[in-house]
């Protein structure tokens, strides 16, 4: 069964070598990995689906919490969720089958980002599945390149990713606006989980001497 689990990382060099040893390392198949910055300059998000029952995904989730580098692991088990994937796709397009290729890219909300004498380049996104058809559709054209870039997925609603304390359904909750997030633990060890703001002028007055 394929689970999707989310991690947040420093961001530091090597950082995707270790996530990627240790998977290596203990045998867990990874369907998809991509990493990408978030809303904090110090971490990166790391979205990974695996391959795996429950208990598997449960030793997943927990050797991924030991990597010193990984701040917070998180799994979308039992949370609703929304997930997209990007694909570029470049397709044998001669004059008569040009239009044919063009109108089937807009009925899957796609765009033509290139066309060449021979060719055409498709980029759409969307889920798995959707991308999958439009391969399917578009396969008897000639498929000369196709790039994706894999799952990245973020809960529904209000239930954000966050580095500060769980709510009571066990989500993690946000930081109210203003505040400093406190230290969140990291492999063992603290890792002060602000957003790399500067104090203010009023706070640094504020601060006593020493």
């Amino acid at each position: 069964m394929r689970h999707v689990i989310t991690a947040l990382v420093m961001n530091e060099p090597g950082v995707l070598a270790h996530v990627a040893n240790m998977f290596s390392a203990r045998g867990f198949n990874i369907d998809s990995l991509v990493v990408g910055r978030t809303e904090d300059p110090q971490l990166s998000r790391m979205t990974i689906v695996v391959v795996a029952d429950d208990r598997t995904l449960d030793q997943v989730r927990k050797q991924l919490a030991k990597i010193v580098t990984v701040v917070k692991v998180r799994d979308y088990r039992d949370t609703p969720f929304v997930s997209r994937d990007l694909m570029l796709v470049k397709l044998s397009a001669s004059p008569r089958t040009r239009s044919e290729i063009i109108e089937l890219a807009s009925l899957f909300r796609g765009h033509v980002l290139d066309v060449g004498h021979n060719s055409l380049t498709v980029e759409l996104s969307g889920e798995e599945d959707k991308l999958d058809a439009f391969i399917d559709l578009v396969r008897p054209y000639g498929i000369r390149e196709l790039a994706r870039t894999g799952m990245i997925a973020m809960a529904r609603g209000g239930h954000a990713m966050s580095l500060v304390g769980e709510d009571g359904d066990g989500t993690s909750a946000s930081a109210p606006s203003g505040t400093v997030p406190p230290l969140a633990q990291a492999g063992g060890r603290p890792v002060r989980a602000a957003a790399g703001r500067m104090p203010t002028q009023e706070e640094l007055e504020a601060t006593p001497p020493g």
